[in-house]
């Protein structure tokens, strides 16, 4: 068959839904064979969205989403979104078309060296050269993109050899299981967990994924372990439920850093070196268990002494297996932690002044967005503000990124969210400035006629800047900006316009856009005024009395 048509075939051999692309010349054959497939191709307003869009398809089923791109600009505008695939852990292939390889009459126009430039932004990057290797191609791309630890992996594909013709034939996904830790080390785990007085289990990204949470909420249930996430592993576990501490949005100085200090033993489960370090070890410090899909990488600040390496929902239900509770485990300080924290997270939250503070807006939202709702974040103030004081009951229901930690995917990601949870509330919060930087994309979440709720936290400048200028003693300077009138720009997308004009009016108002469906963009002020009075000072003085 003609090499386009291979290479569809697999696509959904792979079991691929979507590819998210704006096509260019150089990919009208794959285009052709897809418009007989069961895919669907959904066309985005810029490169970059595409890969938001297939990385988030990526992060919420486990398999590899699909971009796709032409040649040169389209191909270097999805950059960023393999970087927010590698560093995040979202599997997704991306496909680029290319000029022809065995004779070009072009010269050197548009060319670049994308599989040299994807290197080292990706696990996989190959220059499809023959038809006749596509199948094995492909699966290698997916294969790789979605083992542990998932990224991106990238196939350029040239016009002459998408017009080739193979009989090779699919070469269809293997069953595979992950190997599981060795029973040493689960005996050398289980020892120290025992001999332990105040062990503390540390949830990052890499336990917010597979079963994990599953058998990571029964081992919490059964020992009664306290557990704190990272802002990647929010939703791991029940943050409403008596166990979890609390979240560690800020890098230092806050309460559950408190409880961190006074552990004598941390169970660090899926921990990624992508986040910054929840904890800094020391020597003659809290002894260290790490359990994850791969060995530690060891540096100045983390060095554990015991290591379970396999499948983690494998090792986490070996030690549940063989754990019992201690009678002589001590919670009572970390539980002393927890209440303090949760005091200090509901003070606030009855302001009725206009703007919005951050404390209220948290609190309405989780109000109203139900336990399986899903929010996802640009990055911008608020994250810090939703990662700490929003308690998510399920996994990967706030959907925020400390890995690259790139502006522009709040409105991309929540429009591929509700693609793959169509039956279940979405809801993007973006900054005024992340949202200018893929606002294109209204127009494709209203021509695909999703359901979609994007809210816009505006403060007329780039707020996380501006805190962490006023917190390291500079002037307010260069930072500020003007917006559009987001009510008439949402509408001439054909979406719908909305405005805030006072704090109570914004939790009727989110209701009705989701009653009502379809695309809701709601300009919301907020007010950032305290962020350093809140979270530099206040709550370093207050955490430091526990």
């Amino acid at each position: 068959m003609k090499a386009s048509d291979l290479f569809v075939r697999a696509l959904e051999a792979e079991g691929v839904e979507h590819v998210f692309a704006i096509p260019g010349e150089e990919n009208l054959d794959l285009l052709e064979s897809l418009r007989g497939s069961k895919i669907k191709l959904v066309i985005t307003r810029h490169e970059q969205a595409a890969g938001f869009m297939a990385a988030t398809y990526g992060r919420l089923t486990g398999k590899a989403g699909v971009c796709m791109s032409t040649l040169g600009p389209g191909a270097t505008n999805l950059v960023t979104a393999a970087a927010y695939s590698q560093l995040g852990a979202m599997p997704m292939v991306m496909i680029t078309g290319q000029k022809p390889i065995k004779t070009s009459k072009q010269g050197q126009f548009q060319i670049i060296d994308v599989v040299d430039m994807m290197r080292p932004l990706t696990k996989f990057t190959k220059q499809v050269v023959s038809g006749d290797s596509i199948p094995t191609r492909i699966r290698e791309a997916f294969r790789l993109a979605q083992e542990e630890r998932p990224g991106a992996t990238h196939l350029e594909l040239p016009e002459d050899i998408a017009r080739e013709h193979s009989t090779m034939p699919v070469t269809e996904p293997s069953m595979t299981r992950r190997p599981i830790a060795e029973d040493k080390a689960i005996c050398k785990a289980i020892e120290a967990i025992q001999g332990a007085r105040k062990p503390l289990l540390l949830a990052g990204a890499g336990a917010n994924r597979k079963l994990t949470s599953k058998m990571l909420r029964q081992f919490v249930e059964k020992l009664g372990i306290p557990v704190i996430t990272t802002q990647m592993g929010k939703g791991v576990v029940d943050e409403t439920g008596p166990h979890f501490l609390g979240n560690t949005a800020l890098s230092d100085g806050d309460f559950v850093h408190r409880a961190i200090d006074q552990a004598d033993l941390i169970i660090n489960v899926g921990h990624d070196v992508v986040e910054k370090p929840p904890f800094f070890m020391r020597p003659g410090g809290a002894e260290v268990v790490h359990i994850n899909f791969n060995s530690a990488q060891v540096d100045p600040v983390y060095f554990p002494q015991i290591e379970v390496i396999g499948d983690i929902a494998n090792s986490l239900w070996q030690l549940k297996e063989r754990l019992e509770p201690q009678e002589h485990w001590g919670f009572s300080d970390f539980h002393r932690i927890r209440d303090a924290l949760q005091k200090h997270i509901a003070d606030g939250i009855k302001d009725d002044s206009f703007p919005i503070r951050p404390q209220r807006l948290v609190d309405e939202i989780r109000k109203i967005m139900p336990e399986d709702g899903i929010l996802t974040l640009d990055n911008g103030m608020y994250k810090i503000w939703f990662a700490r004081n929003y308690p998510a009951t399920q996994p990967n229901t706030v959907l925020l990124d400390n890995a690259l930690a790139t502006m522009g995917a709040g409105l991309p990601s929540g429009m591929g969210a509700k693609m793959v949870h169509p039956d279940r509330r979405v809801m993007a919060i973006v900054g005024d400035g992340g949202f200018m930087m893929n606002s294109q994309e209204l127009e494709t979440a209203v021509r695909m006629k999703l359901d979609l709720v994007v809210l816009i936290l505006r403060d007329d400048g780039y707020g996380m800047i501006k805190w962490k200028q006023s917190d390291m003693d500079f002037q307010d300077f260069g930072l500020d900006f003007q917006n559009p009138d987001f009510v008439a720009y949402a509408k001439s997308y054909g979406a719908n316009g909305h405005r805030v004009d006072s704090t109570a009016g914004l939790a009727p108002l989110v209701e009705e856009c989701f009653q009502a469906g379809g695309v809701h963009v709601i300009d919301c002020p907020v007010n950032y005024a305290d962020n350093n009075r809140i979270l530099n000072s206040e709550i370093r003085e207050l955490s430091s009395k526990l």
